[in-house]
């Protein structure tokens, strides 16, 4: 029980941090920088995107014996489409205006590649519970690294948080994080900080005897 546990929190760890889908993987960047103008953006498209992974891989998960592997992506491409309709239908009943402001970025959930990614190279391979805690750790990484970069954008290019001011009257917002430039600048810093962050981590580890790599391959 405790082993199932620790694997639980590493899996948790490493979608969160080390192995962010955005961050540290470099995947899913069209939504990620499409929808980032707002923090409610950012978490609405997160919710839906972690939703979708954690029922897709316990789907696939479940069914991994049945399909066939020459049309693997095909049927996981038709689960995973369901499950998208689900979220944009259930969006546009109680949400609508975060339907209309996500807009074609929801069904196109369908196609992305963090999604389909993790139904190949997890979910695919490994049993229902682990595959479900795959989906939540990778889809809280996306969402935390949406939130990051809308939270910057917001702040700078709006002078809001969450639609809230945060300034006064005098504060002049810089549009450009606005734009699609913004977005481009904002995740690159963040990525340039997330490898340094990384680099001093793995250089402490081999100061104290304990090598990264080492343990990866233990």
């Amino acid at each position: 029980m405790k082993e199932k546990l620790k694997g639980c929190l590493r899996q948790l760890g490493e979608g969160l941090f080390s192995n962010n889908p955005v961050l540290i993987q470099l995947l899913g960047l069209c939504p990620t920088l499409a929808v980032t103008t707002s923090v409610n953006n950012a978490v609405g498209m997160g919710l839906a995107a972690t939703a979708v992974l954690i029922c897709s891989n316990l789907f696939i998960s479940l069914l991994r014996r049945f399909i066939p592997r020459q049309v693997r992506i095909a049927a996981y491409i038709v689960i995973i489409s369901g499950f998208v309709t689900s979220v944009e239908l259930l969006m546009k009943a109680y949400f609508p205006a975060l339907d209309r402001a996500l807009g074609l970025f929801i069904p196109l959930i369908v196609v992305n590649c963090i999604i389909l990614a993790r139904a190949e190279a997890f979910a695919s391979k490994n049993g229902p519970l682990a595959s479900v805690v795959d989906g939540l750790a990778t889809g809280l990484g996306f969402m935390l690294a949406l939130v990051l970069i809308a939270s910057v954008r917001e702040i700078l290019g709006a002078g809001t948080f969450w639609g809230m001011p945060l300034f006064g009257e005098g504060f002049k917002p810089a549009i450009i994080f606005l734009l699609p430039s913004g977005a481009f600048l904002t995740l690159g810093f963040l990525i340039a900080g997330v490898q340094k962050i990384c680099n001093i981590r793995d250089d402490r580890r081999k100061l104290e005897g304990t090598d990264p790599e080492k343990e990866e391959l233990a």
